[in-house]
């Protein structure tokens, strides 16, 4: 076998992940890459590293539970930007995905489970079910739905406090087994950003929760009791900075956090099979997934980075914003589903005005009672300049929106300037990533695209390679090159810890050509398998 002495060489012998490398030191002179004939020759081994294949990172039991091949998932985004195409090629290939029913009617969110259901061919797929605090209607549909289309497995997001339809979609799933052990047929995965929230999905339902469920016979009193020796979630998601809802916190601050958490209350609770623990925020390039596998994730999901790929339900002008995108172009910016509440979204602010026009919306619905108030001058600039029409006008169009959707709200605001303001400034909001998914030409300047600075740190990993252009980012693809490079970047890195120093261009992992494989230098003739190198 060939002694690898340059960048090209040595990188072909680390990316060749099927087999072992050794680094040794021979004074130049060419020695075998087995390790028993290089010490027989009298060469110094200075370190070595093992193969590691993709689908071995992460956790076995996450990959088994849910029946997918990869420690990997690709997070739902609201109004089906995680489409069906989206989920449905990432379920053939063996990841794990959510849809993005948040935002999206009931009758859309129904007619996306039974495709994916026909599409995936049996292969497993989440839906998102968002805490909805301002439409608890909308949350409970989508419960419904997930049970009518026999959806094993949800993804939990934005919840503050456990509410009774995400305690009444995991409790419907148990069952005991043959060995008396309860069987968890619905399994959930909550995202989330505080330690106090993971505590609530890593402890059993809630008493009062299981109480009313049962005395509403949504739940059989067997259920409930079955409900006390499991967790309410088999996952808890760390949500660092991310697109969407998100805290903004640092990966290497809130992982670790968490499995502490994990760790002080499986020593209370003794679970037979312990809560993982999974990466997200910032993922979008294998170094940020091997960071976070090296933290102890059990997983990595992805987001930002596939609103870009070839599935997803982003409209392609705002596939063209965010392949352009630096780490640095995104902004917090008031949410639409939790506008009340002053919670915030972390968007894109690259070619688009919407971080402003909403942070001005929220900084009048705190000084005014109602639309009344609204001083005329400023009510006049929302109407010609963010609305481009009268504030009635909207209104009748929210009355009318709701009165489908839920009319609850409608009823809530009657008698309530305040809350009617409200739903008028959220008419908006909610409109505005509905026109960066059309593609609205004219209200370019008002799209809000949820995005992190993943996206930013994807797009200069990308740059050069087959991955640049939007046209070519499946999202499998993705989803496999980050995972390859992760592992990559495992045996880079279990090489320094040994003290070995190697160049920056043999050691910077870049993405594969599929279609392509001859130019592929794993692929290519047999690569070496040993490194020449020196310690630190």
């Amino acid at each position: 076998m060939t002694l690898a002495r340059v960048p090209d060489e040595i990188y072909a012998v680390l990316a060749d992940l099927d087999r072992p490398c050794f680094v040794v030191d021979r004074e130049g002179m060419a020695v075998t890459g087995d390790e028993r004939a290089a010490r027989a020759a009298g060469s110094r081994v200075l370190a070595a590293a093992p193969p590691v294949a993709p689908d071995r990172l992460g956790s076995a039991s996450f990959r088994r539970d849910h029946g997918v091949r990869h420690a990997y998932m690709a997070g739902a985004m609201a109004n089906g930007i995680a489409s069906v195409p989206l989920v449905t090629a990432m379920a053939r290939a063996g990841f794990l995905a959510s849809y993005g029913a948040a935002s999206n009617a009931p009758a859309t969110v129904d007619a996306a489970l039974a495709d994916i259901s026909r599409q995936a061919g049996g292969a497993p797929f989440a839906c998102n079910l968002i805490h909805s605090p301002s439409e608890p209607a909308l949350e409970r549909s989508t419960v419904d739905l997930c049970l009518r289309h026999g959806v094993r497995c949800v993804e939990a997001s934005a919840f503050l406090d456990l509410t009774p339809q995400i305690v009444r979609y995991r409790v419907l799933g148990l069952r005991r087994g043959p060995d008396g052990a309860v069987r968890t047929g619905h399994r959930v995965i909550a995202k989330v950003s505080r330690a106090e929230v993971a505590e609530r999905f890593i402890r059993p339902a809630p008493e009062p929760i299981l109480h009313d469920l049962v005395a509403a016979g949504e739940i059989t009193a067997e259920q409930a009791d079955l409900a006390r020796r499991v967790p309410m979630a088999d996952d808890v998601t760390a949500e660092a900075d991310s697109g969407g809802h998100t805290d903004r916190r640092p990966l290497a601050v809130l992982l670790p956090e968490l499995l502490r958490v994990r760790d002080a209350l499986q020593a209370e609770l003794r679970y037979r099979h312990p809560v993982r623990v999974g990466a997200a925020g910032g993922i979008g390039t294998p170094e940020a997934a091997f960071a976070a596998f090296a933290l102890g994730a059990a997983y990595v999901v992805t987001g930002s980075i596939n609103q870009a790929a070839v599935e997803s339900g982003q409209s392609p002008a705002v596939k063209r914003l965010l392949a352009a995108a630096d780490v640095t172009d995104c902004e917090m910016a008031p949410s639409s589903d939790m506008f009340e509440l002053g919670v915030d979204v972390q968007v894109l602010k690259r070619g688009t005005m919407f971080p402003g026009r909403a942070k001005k919306l929220y900084e009048l619905y705190r000084a005014c009672g109602g639309i009344d108030d609204i001083p005329s001058a400023q009510r006049a600039e929302l109407e010609t300049r963010i609305f481009r029409r009268p504030l009635d006008e909207v209104w009748r169009d929210t009355v009318d929106y709701f009165s489908d959707r839920d009319p609850a709200q409608i009823e809530r605001a009657e008698g309530d300037p305040k809350r009617r303001m409200a739903l008028v400034f959220r008419w908006y909001l909610g409109l505005s990533s509905r026109w960066s998914m059309a593609g609205e030409a004219g209200r370019a300047p008002d799209y809000q695209v949820w995005c992190g600075p993943a996206m930013g740190a994807f797009n200069s990993w990308a740059a050069g390679s087959r991955l640049a252009p939007v046209e070519n980012r499946h999202v499998a693809e993705l989803a496999a090159q980050i995972m390859r490079g992760a592992a990559f970047h495992s045996r880079v890195a279990g090489l320094r810890f040994a003290g070995v120093r190697l160049p920056a261009r043999g050691t910077a992992y870049r993405p594969v050509p599929a279609s392509d494989p001859a130019s592929d230098p794993v692929s290519g003739p047999e690569s070496a398998a040993v490194l020449e190198g020196s310690p630190r």
